[in-house]
């Protein structure tokens, strides 16, 4: 796996730190974007440097945390190419895997416990995407950015 990057606002910033060194420990390579301090920063300027390093760069996979995970999902989904998918529990995580290829993984800090996180982040970095039906959708997906970004 190439580098996983990694980025929180303030409130997931505990979060973000724990689930670095769970993964170092584990052999991943992650790099953080931020933030460096539990400091009042704006979410939405994290999530977007992620997203866009997703969607141009050529990086594979990132994790986004703040509190709900709702802002940083809006942020990273208008970016094309990813698909980042807010989970608060491994079967979400597993299916956005699966069936939706999902490249961001967006945890909200104040709705999984550090235990949960963990889990959730081992069972979406281990599932590869099934393709089959879920490739014909995710081809819908492309078509449908390529006409918005076209329109």
């Amino acid at each position: 796996m190439s580098t996983l990057l990694i980025a929180s606002d303030h409130a997931g910033f505990v979060l973000k730190e724990r689930l670095k060194g769970y993964a170092a420990r584990r052999g991943i390579k992650v790099e953080d974007l931020g933030v460096y301090s539990r400091e009042r920063c704006d979410y939405p300027l994290l999530a977007a440097a992620l997203a866009r390093a997703i969607s141009t760069k050529g990086h594979l996979k990132g994790i986004l945390i703040c509190k709900s995970g709702i802002g940083n999902s809006i942020v990273a989904n208008r970016f094309p190419g990813v698909r980042a998918a807010l989970c608060y529990n491994v079967r979400a995580a597993l299916l956005s895997r699966r069936h939706n290829d999902s490249n961001i993984l967006v945890l909200g800090a104040g709705f999984v416990t550090v235990a949960v996180a963990k889990k959730i982040v081992a069972a979406w970095l281990r599932t590869p995407f099934e393709g089959g039906r879920h490739l014909r959708r995710l081809k819908q997906i492309e078509k449908i950015e390529k006409a918005i970004k076209g329109a």
